[in-house]
């Protein structure tokens, strides 16, 4: 006995059967088309060009159908609305992240968004060097085109953001914007983000340089005096010495006498300390003021406050530059008063520093 063909095995079937039959078959048909019309894109690599990879920016809280426009644009993805499709059903629609990131060209764009919800923002070095004042580090900033100078310069003294950072007991952040080489990502372009960060920092270094000692030390006062021990020297090796011989002078009851101070406080500085200069006084001017100044006059970096916190012992309680970078150091005022002459014979009249 012979098996009955399909056309047979169709024709037996009730009028019930043929009819759910003949409605199956173009919904099979059209899943099928729709599957193949899916598949034809998102298998499909993306558009021809010349460049491997491309810098591509997600601004914060754009949608996937923006995103989509954006890749579409820079040559990343086909425009299509399939994109959309493949994005809600990967899940990875859900992940896409913003920033600035940089993407492979040429690939599938379910390639695409799995780098886009995983990839890192692109990372830029930038150094803020030791014993710059909060002015200075914004007009870099500025000119690196990473913030308004001008907020930023209004930040550093902004009451709110000094409490929110847990420094309400200081007038500004002066000093504690913390010099270092950091790694800015484009969505933290904001003065705000970048004080905190700096801030942050300098918290950090704080506790690792403190972590050793019986007692918390007077965090202002090491700051004032590190911000003047890092502008008085370049050299690194003196830092401990000149932190030694502050320490001398303050607890002996000398005047600090640093002309970086007189600098910082004046408002109407030349570029050459005058004999006016050093009688002008100024909260911060240390010819004419007992202690330290009223602030920092920097922001100093890591070894600067370490000798402040462990200076040399010494008895040396003068020191004066040789115009090499370094310092000729001296017990006496009569030894300090030789090495000025020595050293200094056309500025003999700054005595006693």
């Amino acid at each position: 006995m012979t098996e009955p063909d399909s056309k047979d095995r169709v024709s037996t079937l009730n009028p019930l059967g043929r009819m759910a039959l003949w409605t199956i078959l173009p919904i099979v048909f059209v899943l099928m088309a729709g599957a193949a019309w899916y598949a034809s894109y998102v298998f499909r690599p993306g558009p021809d060009t010349a460049k491997s990879s491309v810098v591509v920016t997600i601004p914060q809280g754009t949608s996937v159908r923006a995103i989509r426009e954006i890749l579409a644009r820079d040559g990343i993805i086909h425009d299509d609305i399939r994109f959309l499709l493949l994005a809600k059903f990967s899940g990875y629609g859900r992940r896409l992240q913003a920033g600035e990131f940089r993407l492979r060209t040429g690939v599938p764009p379910g390639e695409v968004l799995r780098e886009l919800a995983s990839a890192r923002s692109i990372e830029y070095a930038v150094t803020i060097p030791e014993g710059l004042r909060a002015a200075e580090i914004a007009e870099l900033l500025g000119e690196l085109g990473w913030c308004n100078p001008e907020n930023f310069i209004k930040l550093v003294a902004d009451r709110p953001l000094l409490e929110k950072l847990g420094f309400a007991h200081l007038d500004s952040f002066e000093g504690y914007l913390f010099p270092d080489t950091y790694l800015f990502t484009r969505d933290i372009s904001d003065a705000e983000k970048i004080i905190s960060l700096m801030v942050q920092r300098f918290t950090a270094v704080w506790g690792e340089l403190t972590a050793g000692l019986d007692e918390e030390p007077d965090q202002q006062g090491t700051v004032i005096l590190a911000s003047i021990v890092e502008e008085e020297t370049g050299a690194h090796e003196e830092r401990p010495l000149i932190a030694g011989v502050f320490h001398n002078r303050l607890q002996t009851g000398m005047r600090l006498q640093s002309d970086p101070t007189v600098v910082y406080g004046s408002k109407k500085f030349a570029g050459t300390i005058s004999k006016n200069d050093l009688q002008t006084p100024t909260p911060y001017n240390t010819y004419t003021l007992a202690g330290l100044p009223a602030g920092p006059i920097s922001n100093p970096g890591k070894e600067a406050l370490q000798a402040v916190l462990y200076p040399t012992a010494t008895d040396h309680l003068y020191f004066v530059s040789k115009n090499n970078g370094t310092h000729q150091f001296s017990k006496s005022l009569i030894e300090h008063n030789r090495a000025v002459n020595k050293y200094q014979r056309k500025n003999s009249d700054n005595k006693g520093k």
